[in-house]
C-alpha cells in the first residue's frame, strides 16, 4: 500500500489530474493510506490560494469562471475547489458549482473539484486544509477555493487563503451593516458584482467608506466593480489579486492562527485514538449507578487509567 501511495503522490506532483482526484477522495474520506499521503507533502511556495466568498446569489461561480478565462490567457495552471452545500440526506455535494463551470471540464490547464460541506461550519469542507495542501503539491500556479457563503462563522477562509475576495451584489446593500464585522475581518478585496444593476453605485460607495474607516492609515481594501457575465472589470480584479499576492512578505496572522488550531485538532484526534469507546461505556454503566456519581470526577479518573 505504501508503494502505491508513493506512486500516486509522484503522479500528483507530475500534474496527473486523475491521480489528484483519487488522492483528494482518499484524504477526504480518510481511506487507507491517507496519512502516508499527507506525511509526504511538501510546502509549495509557488502555488497561491485565492478564497472567493460572499452571500448566496452574489455570482461567485460566474466570477470564478471569468477569472479562469482571464488567467488562461496568461497561460496559468489553476485548480478550483468549489465547496457546495451538502445534501441533507447523504451529505454529498449538490454540485451546483461544477455544473456552472462545465466549459472548463476538458481544459488541460484547469482542475475542478466540488466538495461538500458535510455539515462543517465556516462554509468549508472539514478536510479543506488537507485537500488544499494536497492540491498545492501539484504543479498549479493558483488554487481558487470558492465557499458556500459569508458570515460571522466563515472567517476560516481568511486563514486558508493567501488572498480573500468577498463578492457582494447591489441587492445585498441593506445587509452591509449586518455583515460589517465579518466581511471587514476577512476581506482583502471587495467585489461589487452585477455592477450594472440598480443601486450598485450606492453599494460601491458604502464599501469604499467602510474600507476607508478600516484602513486607519494603512492601505485601504480595494473595491472593484464587475459584471462577471460580460467579463467587465475582471481584468482589474485579477490585477488587484496579483498585486496583493505579490505584496505579501510574511505569513498572515490569520493563517498562523488557522494552522495552530488545525494542529490542535490533529493532536486531539491522535490522543483520542487510545480511548476504547466500549470500555468507556461499560465503566460508565457501572459508575452511573453510584449515588455520588460525578461526570467530571469520572472523566478525570478514566483518563488516568489510559495514560
Amino acid at each position: 500500500m505504501r508503494s502505491n501511495i508513493k506512486q500516486l503522490h509522484e503522479q500528483i506532483k507530475a500534474g496527473n489530474f486523475l491521480a489528484l482526484a483519487r488522492g483528494i477522495t482518499i484524504v477526504e474520506n480518510e481511506l487507507d493510506g491517507y496519512e502516508s499521503l499527507l506525511l509526504n507533502l511538501h510546502e509549495n511556495r509557488h502555488a497561491r490560494v485565492i478564497g472567493v466568498t460572499g452571500p448566496p446569489g452574489a455570482g461567485k461561480s460566474t466570477l470564478v469562471n471569468a477569472l479562469l478565462r482571464h488567467w488562461l490567457h496568461e497561460n496559468k495552471k489553476i485548480a478550483v475547489l468549489a465547496v457546495d452545500p451538502s445534501s441533507p440526506f447523504n451529505y454529498g455535494a449538490l454540485l451546483g458549482d461544477r455544473i456552472r463551470m462545465s466549459e472548463f471540464y476538458t481544459n488541460p490547464g484547469i482542475f475542478i473539484r466540488s466538495l461538500a460541506t458535510r455539515g462543517a461550519l465556516g462554509g468549508l469542507n472539514a478536510k479543506i486544509i488537507e485537500i488544499t495542501d494536497l492540491v498545492k503539491d501539484a504543479p498549479f500556479d493558483l488554487v481558487i477555493v470558492e465557499t458556500v457563503g459569508v458570515g460571522q462563522s466563515e472567517v476560516e477562509i481568511a486563514g486558508l487563503a493567501d488572498c480573500t475576495v468577498v463578492a457582494l451584489v447591489p441587492e445585498a446593500g441593506d445587509e452591509v451593516q449586518t455583515l460589517k464585522a465579518g466581511i471587514m475581518e476577512i476581506a482583502n478585496i471587495f467585489v461589487v458584482n452585477k455592477a450594472d444593476h440598480e443601486d450598485a453605485e450606492g453599494l460601491f460607495r458604502n464599501l469604499r467608506i467602510l474600507a476607508h474607516e478600516k484602513a486607519h492609515g494603512t492601505t485601504e481594501i480595494p473595491v472593484v466593480k464587475t459584471i462577471a457575465t460580460q467579463d467587465n472589470g475582471v481584468g482589474e480584479l485579477a490585477d488587484e489579486i496579483m498585486k496583493f499576492l505579490n505584496a505579501q512578505k510574511e505569513m498572515p496572522e490569520k493563517r498562523l492562527h488557522l494552522l495552530t488550531e488545525k494542529c490542535w485538532q490533529l493532536i486531539q484526534a491522535q490522543r483520542m485514538k487510545s480511548i476504547d469507546h466500549d470500555k468507556l461505556r461499560k465503566e460508565m454503566a457501572i459508575a452511573i449507578k453510584q449515588d455520588d456519581f460525578n461526570l467530571y470526577a469520572f472523566t478525570k479518573d478514566f483518563l488516568t487509567t489510559i495514560k
